[in-house]
């Protein structure tokens, strides 16, 4: 698969590493310009190339966001449209700036960012785990029932089964938490937001 990502933080760098070894094509994108991407790209190897965002979002089929959430406005919606989002982003008012709709419940950030990226396929995934965790637990050759959880929400099931096989690839058990609207239960804040639990204990929490 072709993924692109825009973001080379700490969510965006794990999850390059993780695609790429696990045999996928990368285009990663920051803020500051490909230039700045030489060095993680050389340790990604010849599957990973620096791109920008617009060149990121339109070469992959699948494209993570892994951005801080207030600048969600700068992403390149027409090249966005129709891909499946993979949308590992957070809402921290503290930084991004109060959003009033997300202040208040009225909405969640997936929503917000899927109103944005009119025609795109977003899956809220990747948000919840330290990056830390996410390069370094994942058990391919484990059971789903042995492996943590990364949670999945998206309104299109499509998208939701093809992300779902990619947290399945890189070792990590995929657990439905419902629509866009449901991904509230992902948000910092939330029960779910950092907590390391297997497939069997995310699913008795998202039960209780």
């Amino acid at each position: 698969m072709r993924i692109g990502i825009i973001g080379s933080g700490n969510i965006g760098g794990a999850t390059a590493r993780l695609f790429v070894a696990a045999g996928h094509e990368v285009a990663i994108a920051n803020s500051r310009g490909p230039d700045t991407l030489t060095g993680l790209v050389n340790e990604l190897g010849e599957r990973a190339r620096a791109a920008t965002a617009v060149q990121a979002a339109d070469f992959g089929d699948l494209v993570v966001i892994a951005i801080p959430f207030g600048r969600y406005r700068d992403l390149p919606a027409d090249e966005l449209d129709g891909k499946i989002v993979a949308d590992a982003t957070n809402y921290h008012a503290a930084r991004d700036g109060n959003i009033p709709a997300l202040d208040s419940g009225q909405t969640t950030s997936s929503q917000l960012l899927a109103s944005r990226l009119d025609g795109a396929r977003v899956v809220k995934v990747f948000n919840t785990m330290y990056s830390g965790t996410l390069e370094s637990a994942g058990r391919p050759d484990a059971p789903l029932d042995q492996r943590l959880a990364v949670f999945v929400a998206a309104d299109d099931p499509g998208a939701k089964r093809v992300v779902s096989g990619l947290v399945e690839q890189i070792g990590f058990a995929p657990v439905d938490t419902g629509s866009l609207a449901d991904s509230w239960r992902q948000q910092p804040g939330a029960p779910l937001y950092g907590a390391d639990l297997k497939q069997p204990e995310a699913e008795a929490a998202l039960r209780s």
